[in-house]
């Protein structure tokens, strides 16, 4: 863990290399959301990314039980409410040796924005 604390210096977070706006996150290819918001967060408001790629709901307590559920080969997300939970799962996952993550930044106002209606036809239509 100290090795990869060590790489994270003024450079690694000046360039924003521990965050993906919602907007580029949507535009991903081969990517995975890592919803790490609680049980009773995701049964009250539930993402679906159905057009984009899959939403993997692991709350993040049960993230090093469930930790081989993450594919290793995909682009991942991390989203949560308010950002907390998804720097601490940043971290450990980069502790854990996966590199291709990335905290998805401002949480239901920046994800709800990158999900208008236009973006998703401009989306649907680069895909067909």
């Amino acid at each position: 863990m100290d090795r990869i604390i060590e790489k994270m210096d003024f450079k690694f977070f000046g360039t924003g290399q521990h965050k993906i706006d919602a907007e580029s996150f949507i535009k991903k290819d081969n990517a995975v959301m890592l919803d790490v918001r609680a049980k009773e967060e995701t049964e009250t408001l539930k993402i679906s990314l159905k057009h984009h790629f899959p939403v993997l709901e692991i709350p993040f307590n049960e993230l090093p039980a469930r930790l081989k559920e993450l594919p290793v080969d995909k682009f991942i997300g991390i989203f949560c409410s308010s950002g907390v939970r998804s720097a601490i799962t940043f971290g450990y996952l980069r502790g854990k040796g996966l590199e291709n993550v990335r905290m998805i930044e401002g949480g239901y106002t920046e994800l709800t924005q990158a999900l208008l209606p236009g973006k998703i036809y401009k989306h649907l239509n680069k895909v067909l």
